[in-house]
């Protein structure tokens, strides 16, 4: 809290001190946006929280279980965008605040909470070529680098919270160019610490290394809508983003690559190089919209154990996942969309196969940033009925 109070009252003192600036006058475009008057920096501040109720049942042999209900804030964040000395050279911060956000604080984070999240700077040094440095979303799969703000369901499927290779503390080259007047490639390449966010006591294993090229054949989205789910800008022509990624993390020491638990040992941690591939596809025409996935992955060995060969416990989530979801967005701002999702772990990781079936409806009453979403589904483990959910949440962004 102390963390809090001060950044707080940092920021209400900076806003006090702005001679002639105003606060931005749209909703959506953050509560701050100041330019110096020598245009040699730039800085937005844009606060924004989700609160979130879910009910859930269990289901046994078709018996359906005793509800369980909760309520919590999902996300409470802060972020901090502009641009230092040139606007070639930007940056960006967002803080998380709610319990989610912070949870993970171990001996690895120097036992604090992880407050921050992003914290990069983009430097575009030459024509279409962006160095970022710092600590930000890794070049993975489609889902997971679309904001959870601007998201098509409640949250994001279980092919991402499964697979997906989140934030890590590294570098990061990006680079775009066309073949044609519509048809654009973007490529990225990434090197970094391999070990997740926030990780302060260093490298225990090797390196990860991603890699992921796009291809956009119909031209850009309007509004970044290849990162933003459903079609909410209404593509007056069809619109397609395809992407593959491949990530290699050198001597992993965490079951889900970067993601997930240690594998310690009697005498340190265990280490095995794990690969992730994906592929994924966006495509949206006249409020129709359809997001594709596909992740895998592999280890060397995924089964974790100590130097005499005795296994630990802790296995390698390896295996593959599927996640298609389609929406269509009516007239009048609500939209109705649809999901479906198929885990299969390895036998290593001796889980049977896991579909869920997602049903959700949502109202924007200004885009993505004042939402309304709900959400029913159903989850089946080995073709048998596991469990329900439903779920609504508010989702405001200022």
């Amino acid at each position: 809290m102390r963390l809090l109070t001060t950044l707080v009252v940092g920021l209400l003192c900076a806003i006090s001190s702005i001679q002639g600036q105003e606060a931005s006058t749209k909703f959506g475009k953050g509560i701050l946006n100041v330019v110096a008057k020598d245009s040699s920096w730039s800085v937005k501040f844009a606060p924004r929280m989700q609160f979130l109720s879910t009910s859930s049942w269990d289901i046994d042999n078709g018996d359906i279980g005793k509800l369980e209900s909760n309520f919590l804030v999902r996300r409470a964040r802060l972020k901090f965008n502009g641009f230092a000395y040139s606007p070639k050279l930007q940056y960006k911060i967002e803080l998380g605040l709610s319990n989610r956000d912070l949870s993970g604080g171990s001996e690895f984070t120097g036992d604090t909470p992880r407050y921050i999240l992003d914290a990069v700077v983009k430097w575009n040094f030459y024509e279409n070529f962006v160095l970022w440095v710092g600590q930000t979303k890794l070049p993975g799969n489609r889902e997971r680098v679309i904001s959870s703000g601007n998201m098509q369901l409640v949250d994001r499927s279980r092919l991402n919270s499964r697979f997906n290779i989140d934030r890590d503390m590294g570098l990061q080259l990006r680079h775009h160019f066309n073949i044609s007047d519509n048809f654009i490639i973007r490529e990225a390449i990434a090197v970094s610490q391999g070990e997740g966010r926030n990780v302060t006591t260093g490298n225990l294993g090797g390196h990860q290394y991603t890699a992921k090229v796009e291809l956009l054949p119909f031209g850009k989205f309007k509004g970044k809508g290849d990162y933003k789910g459903g079609d909410l800008k209404r593509e007056e022509t069809p619109k397609l983003a395809f992407a593959a990624a491949y990530d290699y993390n050198s001597n992993a020491v965490k079951t889900r690559s970067n993601m997930g638990d240690y594998m310690r040992t009697q005498t340190g941690f265990y280490e095995t190089d794990i690969q992730t591939v994906f592929v994924d596809a966006m495509f949206k025409y006249k409020g129709f919209s359809f997001m594709g996935e596909f992740a895998d992955r592999d280890a060397d060995a995924p089964v974790a154990v100590d130097e005499n060969g005795t296994e630990t416990g802790d296995v390698v989530q390896v295996g593959n996942a599927l996640n298609m979801q389609a929406g269509y967005l009516l007239k009048n701002n609500w939209e109705i969309a649809g999901r479906y999702t198929s885990v299969n772990f390895d036998k290593e990781v001796n889980k049977l196969i896991e579909e869920q079936y997602t049903l959700g409806i949502s109202k924007y009453i200004a885009g993505h940033n004042l939402k309304v979403q709900s959400d029913l589904s159903y989850t089946t483990i080995g073709g048998k009925g596991n469990g329900l959910l439903f779920r609504i949440q508010m989702d405001i962004h200022l």
